[in-house]
Order: structure tokens, then C-alpha cells, then sequence
């Protein structure tokens, strides 16, 4: 078994790993729209906005990752007594696999980040946020909370972004709590004062954080190598994993260890939130028992897939999977997702101004007439996903006896066609909920249905997609190639 294949099995191991994250709660919001003019007041674009999002940022970025990993994350923030606030609560919420214990205080304001962006280009960045230290009610109720949680933990994540949660002591009694119970920490830092970390099991910090923190040159790998050693020695840390954008990562440890990573990114889209995803994915890999450099490698693998998206996003199990297998498998393969993995993809293609298309069937055995749907799907959009029935999906449908192929081998025959972007299996009888997940502009159905009784139909046009029906190859089906094999 090769060295990805055995990470690869590694990331199954993430699923159901309990982990405490502690940090600040944020709230991202992102707004889209159009220059088509500057400003008759300044020399500034006017942005046409088309739509807004929002999503949890700062640690709340976090615990998104660890779900998005199959991780179970507790997450204990504190928020304002504001609609911020509650947003915040209300997305946590949306998280099924979140366990959220949220300290309100009532004069703090929920730190938010708005972004405005036109096209894929970012225009500007506007904050709101408190920096104070906690009041003393909400520090016990965070340290009260925390340790409490900690011994069901299989570890301990501190999510600094300075915004008064991680202030002194929590830290260091947070750091103490966890050692007793023998877990691991990992801690996301802030500011230039690491000793406050003291008895962590492994630091973060970007090339920027680790400069600042150390005032020692970062340019290069041996001086990556002394800055790591210097905060090692003097902060009493276990571990530094410098991230390094384009240069990859650096693990070093106290013992003298040294590996650097490269970069595993293959096109840089936004780097919002990648540290986050090292992070999440660093302490899973040791909440399922893997070794720091086993963690290191596939937070290195997950950086790499959320660079690539829109936004503070992150990277899913199957995604991580398929990334470790680039090198090993057919090309085709890599484009079987899972519905969220699927969606963040369509996400980036619509950010790059591409069309996202949508057909689906069960795809027993490949036949003319499905060559002939899938040609003209793609020739009325920029992108085309296909749905694909499980094997269950397809039995119920088509009976005992079917289907011919399983829905891996379907898969993977379909993601191998040129005309074939990315297939989405779904266990459902209809593709409605999954059409309803990945927001297709595009919907193409065989011209037996009408607009009106294609599945979805409502849906595309009701945010401003269209209908396509494409022509059939008369005669073609599964059922006929089946019938003529058994000279019927």
C-alpha cells in the first residue's frame, strides 16, 4: 500500500472523532454584484449588488471544516446580544453535527466581516467587531463550559483570532485541563506573545504570525526552521506547523524533527479561511489517533482544495480523498463528489462567470442515446454535472433485476466522458433535492418530458435558470439492450 493510500484510509478514520474547539465566533458575510460604472461623488467602482451570503467565520470556520471532515466538533464561542449574534446561532444550528455552547454578552459586538466582490474580485473589506477582554461572568462561563467538555474530547482546539474569547488565563487553563485528561491542543495563535501557549501540543502560524512572533527572519526554509526551534524553546510548545502559502508547510518538533511539505494547491482562488482547514484538519487527524506528521500531511492536501474555492470554505472527506488519489487514479475518477463537494465546485465555476448545467438518469448501459443527451447537455452550458441513481434508486425504479452495473462502475464510466464535468450520486427517486442543493442554471431533460412535469423545472427557472429539452435517439434504451442480450 502506497503512502496516499494509506492517508487516504486515514481520512475515514476522521468520521465521528470528537473535538472542543474554543475560539471567536465570526460572522462572514459576502456580497456579489457588478461594476458597470464609477461613481459620479469619487473615483470608486458602483457595485450592482446581485445577491448576498452569509457563513460562520473566525473559529466558527472551524468547526465547518471539522464537520465538513465527518468530525464531531463542540464548539464554545461567545457572541453579543445582536442579530449578528443570533445569525451566528442560527447557522451553528444549520450544522446538524455542531454541538454549540454560545456565552452571550450583552455589551460585546459580534465581530462581522463583509466582503464585497464583483465577479471573482474582491473590491473591499469592511469590519465590525469588540476586541475587549471578556467580562468576568463570561470568562467563568467559558472556562466552566470548556473543561467540562474536554474529557469527552479527542482534542482540544484554541482558535485565537484576538477578539477577547482566548484572553489571559484561558489559555493556560484550558492548556492545563487538557493535559490532565491527556489530550492534545492545537492552537491557531494571534498577537506576538506565544508563551501564553505554553504546554500546547502544536502552533500554527502563518509566515507572517511566525515573524511577528519571533522578530527573526522567515525567508527560506532554514530560517522557517530556527524561527520554529526559537518558539519551541522559549514558549515550551510540543510542535510549530508554519504554513507558507506557495512554499507549503513546515513541521517542526521539539524533538528535532523537520519535514517540510510542499504546496499542494493547484490554482489559488481565495485563500480566505485556509488556515482554519489546517487547523480542523490537523487536530482530527490526532483526535482519531495519527501522528502530527500524518495530520501535517493531510491539512497540507485540504489547504491545497480550499484555496481553489469562493470564500471562507472548506474541504470535505471525499474531496481530501480524491485529492491524495490525483497522482494514482484515471481523471475520471476525481470527478465523483459528494452533494456538498459538488456544490462548493458549482460555486467556483458560477464566480468564474461559467454557465453550471444539470442532467440525470440511472446510466445502466451506456448507449447512443445517452451519448447524444449528454452531448447536447453540455452544449447548452459551460459546466455539466450529472446525477447519477444509486443502486437502490435505480432498483426501485427499474425493479429487482437492475441495475446491470453497480453505481461505482456507472460513476466512473460517466465521469471518464469529455462532455462529463462532475457526477453526483443521489439516493432519492427524483433529483429534486439535489438539484435544489447545487442551484444548476441550466436543467436538460429528454424531449419525451415537457417543461412542466421535468423534475426541478419549477425550481432553475424560480432563481433564474432555464429549461433545456434536448432531441432523442429514437430506439435507445437499457431496457432494449437488456431485452436483445436475453434474445427477447
Amino acid at each position: 500500500m502506497t503512502e496516499l493510500s494509506v492517508l487516504a484510509e486515514r481520512v475515514a478514520g476522521l468520521k465521528d472523532k470528537p473535538v472542543l474547539c474554543v475560539g471567536d465566533a465570526m460572522l462572514d458575510r459576502f456580497v456579489y454584484g457588478a461594476v458597470e460604472r464609477i461613481s459620479p461623488e469619487a473615483p470608486i467602482p458602483v457595485l450592482r449588488i446581485e445577491r448576498e451570503a452569509a457563513m460562520l467565520g473566525g473559529a466558527g470556520n472551524v468547526v465547518r471544516n471539522l464537520v465538513a471532515l465527518g468530525a464531531i466538533p463542540t464548539f464554545v464561542a461567545v457572541v453579543g446580544d445582536d442579530d449578528a449574534g443570533r445569525e451566528v446561532g442560527r447557522l451553528l444550528g444549520d450544522h446538524a453535527g455542531i454541538d454549540p455552547c454560545l456565552v452571550v454578552e450583552g455589551k460585546r459586538q459580534t465581530t462581522i466581516k463583509t466582503r464585497f466582490f464583483a465577479s471573482s474580485q474582491q473590491l473591499l473589506r469592511a469590519d465590525r467587531e469588540t476586541s475587549m477582554p471578556l467580562a468576568a461572568h463570561s470568562l467563568k462561563q467559558v472556562l466552566d463550559r470548556a473543561r467540562g467538555l474536554i474529557a469527552q474530547s479527542g482534542c482540544v482546539v484554541l482558535s485565537d483570532y484576538g477578539k477577547g474569547v482566548l484572553c489571559a488565563p484561558v489559555p493556560a487553563e484550558l492548556i492545563a485541563a487538557a493535559h490532565a485528561a491527556g489530550k492534545p491542543v492545537v492552537v491557531d495563535p494571534k498577537g506576538n506573545d506565544y508563551s501564553r501557549y505554553r504546554g500546547a501540543t502544536v502552533l500554527t502560524p502563518n509566515r507572517k504570525e511566525l515573524q511577528e512572533a519571533t522578530g527573526m527572519n522567515v525567508d527560506g526554509d532554514e530560517a522557517i526552521v530556527a524561527a520554529c526551534r526559537h518558539l519551541i524553546d522559549s514558549c515550551g510548545i510540543g510542535a510549530v506547523l508554519a504554513t507558507r502559502s506557495q512554499d507549503g508547510m513546515t513541521l517542526v518538533t521539539d524533538d528535532g524533527q523537520v519535514h517540510h511539505l510542499p504546496a499542494e494547491a493547484r490554482e489559488v482562488f481565495d485563500v480566505s479561511g485556509a488556515g482554519d482547514t489546517v487547523v480542523a484538519t490537523l487536530a482530527a487527524a490526532l483526535a482519531a489517533g495519527g501522528s502530527l506528521l500524518d495530520g501535517a500531511r493531510l491539512a497540507n492536501v485540504a489547504a491545497g482544495i480550499v484555496v481553489a474555492k469562493v470564500g471562507t470554505a472548506v474541504a470535505y472527506a471525499d474531496e481530501v480523498v480524491a485529492a491524495l488519489h490525483h497522482d494514482e487514479l484515471m481523471l475520471g475518477e476525481t470527478k465523483v463528489l459528494g452533494w456538498d463537494g459538488a456544490a462548493d465546485v458549482a460555486e467556483i465555476w458560477r464566480r468564474k462567470g461559467e454557465s453550471v448545467g444539470f442532467t440525470n438518469g440511472c446510466f445502466d448501459l451506456l448507449h447512443p442515446g445517452h451519448i447524444s443527451l449528454l452531448t447536447q447537455a453540455r452544449a447548452a452550458c459551460d459546466r455539466l454535472v450529472v446525477g447519477l441513481n444509486s443502486d437502490a434508486s435505480v432498483g426501485r425504479l427499474k425493479g429487482p433485476t437492475r441495475p446491470v452495473q453497480s453505481e461505482a462502475a456507472r460513476a466512473t464510466v460517466l465521469a471518464s466522458l469529455s462532455m462529463v464535468d462532475l457526477v453526483v450520486i443521489f439516493g432519492e427517486d427524483t433529483p429534486l433535492q439535489l438539484i435544489r442543493h447545487l442551484r444548476p442554471d441550466i436543467l436538460v431533460k429528454g424531449a419525451d418530458y415537457t417543461v412542466e412535469t421535468v423534475v426541478g423545472a419549477a425550481d432553475v427557472m424560480s432563481w433564474g435558470g432555464k429549461v433545456v429539452l434536448a432531441n432523442l435517439v429514437q430506439g435507445q434504451s437499457t431496457t432494449n439492450t437488456i431485452k436483445k442480450m436475453n434474445g427477447a
